[in-house]
C-alpha cells in the first residue's frame, strides 16, 4: 500500500524529507504519523468512502496513504473550474459517485454533503498520536467496501477511485486497488536524492503515478500550488527539482514562459511526458533546453495503469512493446489501427457499472500505425476528422507544423463545412517578435 512505501523510508530515515512546498517541508517521519492518525479516524466510517475537496499535497498525501492503510476508498474531486460554481459541481459530483462524506476546508462547501469533516478532522490532527503497526505482522483488518474485485488470493480490498478528466463527458470513476498500484512501482531503485516536481494533481491518474514512483524511490516530492507551468518553472529554479514529469502541453508552456522571462533554466536529470500525444519537434526542443536532461516518455491511463517509458528520445513505441508475452504486467497489440491493452495493473471497473474482468484486452481509443521498428500514435479516434469521406488525422499535421520556426504551438481540429462535412483547421501561437505575414507564408 502507499503507507507501506512511507512506512518502508520512515524505518530507514524519518528525516528524509517527502513532501516539499514553499510553505512546508515534511519529512517521512511526519507524512506516516500523520497517516496513522488519520486511519484511525477513517476506521469510524461505516461506508468505508469518501470524496475529498482540497489539492494540498500535505493533507492528501497522508489521507491517501490512511485510506491505503485500512482499506477505506478515497476519492479526491478537481478542482473546481470557478469558485463561483464549485458547489454545484461538487453537489453534482458527490451524487453520481454517492458519497455521502466529504473532506474539505471550503466554507462553500460546508453544506454540499450529509457529512463534512474538516481536513484536521480527516487526518486526526485533534487526537492523540497513534503507534504504528507492522502490517507484515498484524495487518490492520480493513473496512468492508461493496462492490471490490478480490486481486489474486487476497480477499481483502485497499480500494481507490480516481475520476477520469471528463473531456468526453461527464467524469467516470474508475475503480482500483493500491496493491495493483504499488506492483507498478516494484522495480524502482533507491533513489533518495531526487527531487521530483508534482506537475499534476493528485487526483489525477499521472499524479498518483508521480506519488507512488517518488515514494518508491524514496525521493522527494516537490509539490508547488497552483500546479501551473510558470510555478513549475519556479520551482525548478528555487526548490532544487531535478526531475519532472509533465504533459506535452506543459512543457510548452514552460519553455514560452523561459523564453518570456529570459531565465536560467535549471539543470534537470530527467524529463518525463506523457498523458497526451507526444511530437518529435518538442522532443528535439526539451533536448536543446535541457541538455543534462534524460528525455523520456510514458504511455499510461486512468484504467490500464503505465505501460512503462521508452528512452530513446524518438517518437511512438518500440514495435518490441506488442511482444511482451502473457506474463507481463501491461501487454499490447493493435487491432485495426487501434491499440489494445492488456494490464494487470490497471482498474477493477468503473462505479456504478459491473464489474469488469480486470485483466483482459481492452480497446484505448488510440489509433496508431507501425512505421518500420516503431508504433507511431496517429490521434484519438473521437479526433480523426472526415473531410468529404477522407479520414485525416490531426496529430501529423500538428508535428509538421510545430516543426516551422517560429511556432509555439499548433492546433488542428475540424470545422463544420456545408459543402464536405468538415475541412481542417489550424490554430497556431507564433514565438515572440515573428513577421506573422511571413509565418502564415511559410505554413501555407
Amino acid at each position: 500500500s502507499l503507507y507501506e512505501l512511507l512506512r518502508r523510508v520512515e524505518l530507514e530515515d524519518p528525516t528524509r524529507l517527502a513532501v516539499v512546498t514553499y510553505d512546508d517541508a515534511l519529512t517521512y517521519g511526519d507524512l506516516a504519523a500523520v497517516a496513522r492518525r488519520s486511519a484511525a479516524r477513517l476506521r469510524e466510517l461505516p461506508s468505508g468512502r469518501l470524496a475529498v475537496s482540497d489539492h494540498e499535497a500535505r493533507v492528501v498525501v497522508p489521507l491517501l496513504a490512511a485510506a491505503s492503510l485500512v482499506g477505506v476508498e478515497v476519492c479526491q474531486y478537481p478542482p473546481p473550474v470557478a469558485p463561483s460554481d464549485g458547489l454545484e459541481e461538487t453537489k453534482d459530483l458527490l451524487a453520481r459517485m454517492e458519497h455521502s462524506v466529504l473532506v474539505t476546508d471550503h466554507a462553500a462547501l460546508s453544506g454540499a454533503a450529509p457529512t463534512v469533516w474538516s481536513t484536521a478532522e480527516a487526518l486526526g490532527l485533534d487526537t492523540p498520536p497513534v503507534e504504528p503497526v507492522e502490517t507484515s505482522v498484524a495487518p490492520v483488518e480493513p473496512v468492508e467496501t461493496p462492490d471490490v474485485l478480490s486481486t489474486g488470493s487476497r480477499t481483502e480490498a485497499r480500494p481507490h477511485l480516481v475520476l477520469t478528466t471528463g473531456t468526453t463527458g461527464a467524469p467516470r470513476g474508475v475503480r482500483h486497488d493500491w496493491d495493483r498500484l504499488v506492483r507498478s512501482v516494484r522495480r524502482v531503485q533507491p533513489a533518495p536524492d531526487e527531487r521530483w516536481l508534482l506537475a499534476y494533481g493528485l487526483h489525477q491518474f499521472a499524479g498518483l503515478q508521480v506519488l507512488l514512483h517518488v515514494f518508491a524511490a524514496g525521493a522527494t516530492l516537490v509539490a508547488p500550488a497552483p500546479r501551473r507551468p510558470v510555478e513549475g518553472l519556479a520551482a525548478m529554479r528555487e526548490l532544487g527539482v531535478t526531475h519532472a514529469s509533465a504533459t506535452p502541453t506543459y512543457w510548452r508552456f514552460l519553455l514560452a514562459q523561459a523564453r518570456s522571462d529570459g531565465g536560467v533554466l535549471p539543470p534537470l536529470r530527467q524529463i518525463t511526458l506523457g498523458g497526451e500525444a507526444i511530437p518529435g519537434p518538442l522532443l528535439e526542443e526539451l533536448r536543446t533546453a535541457f541538455p543534462t536532461a534524460s528525455v523520456s516518455q510514458v504511455y499510461a491511463a486512468s484504467e490500464f495503469g503505465s505501460t512503462g517509458s521508452v528512452r530513446d528520445g524518438r517518437p511512438g513505441l518500440s514495435v518490441d512493446a506488442l511482444e511482451r508475452g502473457d506474463d507481463a504486467d501491461v501487454d499490447l497489440k493493435v487491432v485495426d489501427g487501434e491499440l489494445w491493452i492488456r494490464s494487470r495493473i490497471g482498474m477493477l471497473g468503473y462505479h456504478g457499472e459491473p464489474p469488469v474482468e480486470p485483466d483482459a484486452w481492452r480497446a484505448t481509443g488510440d489509433l496508431v500505425e507501425i512505421v518500420g521498428d516503431r508504433v507511431e500514435f496517429r490521434g484519438r479516434s473521437s479526433e480523426v476528422i472526415n473531410v468529404g469521406g477522407v479520414k485525416v488525422h490531426p496529430l501529423p499535421i500538428e508535428e509538421r507544423v510545430g516543426a516551422v520556426p517560429g511556432v509555439d504551438m499548433a492546433r488542428v481540429y475540424g470545422r463544420p463545412n456545408p459543402m464536405v462535412g468538415a475541412v481542417v483547421a489550424l490554430e497556431v501561437v507564433a514565438a515572440p517578435g515573428q513577421d506573422l505575414d511571413a509565418l502564415k507564408t511559410a505554413l501555407r
